[in-house]
């Protein structure tokens, strides 16, 4: 079976900047690496050597343990995702970044494969259908947890839907999604680039790039993410959290409901915070 990847090592950098040590956390409490905005080469911009299979191997050695997939507009590659954090022992999250109709990203988060399966099936039929040539815009593999190629979807993911940001978050909600606007610090594809300013949303967080400066945010709870489109950006930018016991279930995923509720300002350290 033919592989997306050339199944070469990649050597793995010194994490840039370090999450403060655990300390004064609540009793039974611990503080989790985290890592929500992460590609696979399902992503037409994403590099064919990001399988799901290197991002666990690669997140695993750069300390992360709380890590999404989150594909642009398909979660395809969940399956062989669930496969391979396990594999590595992760706990792994099931997303999509999705685009409305605005071209903003928002991170859709969900605790389990088929529930991320159904929201990208929700999702498939609402892109607009933009002509897609894989040789001007990337290809888009589905693979097995093994790298062997599976399918070659012919519907463009990177279109963008045609539901408008308010009613996208809110449909995100509708299906218990943890809905986090991606990098709305970033001078495309984010909120404040598209529409201009911030809206309020239904969301539980909202992300930057650049956390040193929150001003953006209007309030909300931030995250960092890595955004990860090729091996060099797995675990670039991570946040620590504080999670009770029993966020990570039996079976290894994640209670969502927990991890909503910790999706706090005083829970999260941020990359270079004291």
């Amino acid at each position: 079976m033919p592989s997306c990847t050339a199944c070469r090592p990649f050597p793995v950098p010194t994490p840039p900047s370090p999450i403060a040590p655990e300390a004064g956390l609540a009793e039974g409490s611990m503080k989790v690496i985290a890592d929500f905005h992460n590609h696979s080469c399902l992503s037409p911009c994403a590099s064919l050597d990001m399988s799901p299979s290197l991002l666990a191997r690669q997140a695993r050695a750069r300390g992360l343990e709380l890590v999404a997939l989150t594909d642009h507009n398909s979660a395809l590659n969940a399956p062989a995702w669930l496969e391979c954090a396990r594999r590595e022992g992760l706990v792994p999250l099931f997303g999509l970044e999705a685009t409305s109709i605005e071209e903003v990203h928002v991170l859709c988060l969900f605790g389990t494969v088929d529930e991320a399966l159904g929201f990208g099936e929700y999702l498939r039929v609402r892109l607009l259908p933009l002509p897609y040539d894989r040789r001007r815009l990337g290809d888009q593999v589905v693979v097995d947890a093994d790298e062997g190629v599976v399918d070659l979807p012919e519907i463009y993911f990177g279109a963008a839907l045609t539901l408008g940001f308010d009613e996208l978050c809110a449909v995100g909600r509708a299906w218990d999604a943890l809905v986090i606007p991606a990098h709305i610090d970033r001078p495309m594809f984010g909120a404040i680039s598209q529409l201009g300013f911030l809206p309020e949303g239904p969301y539980q967080a909202v992300e930057l790039m650049r956390p040193a400066d929150r001003s953006l945010a209007a309030g909300h709870t931030v995250t960092t993410g890595s955004d990860a489109h090729y091996p060099e950006h797995i675990g670039r930018r991570p946040f620590g959290i504080e999670l009770p016991p029993g966020w990570k279930q039996a079976d290894g995923l994640a209670d969502m409901a927990i991890l909503a509720a910790a999706l706090r300002p005083e829970l999260i350290n941020l990359p270079g915070q004291p």
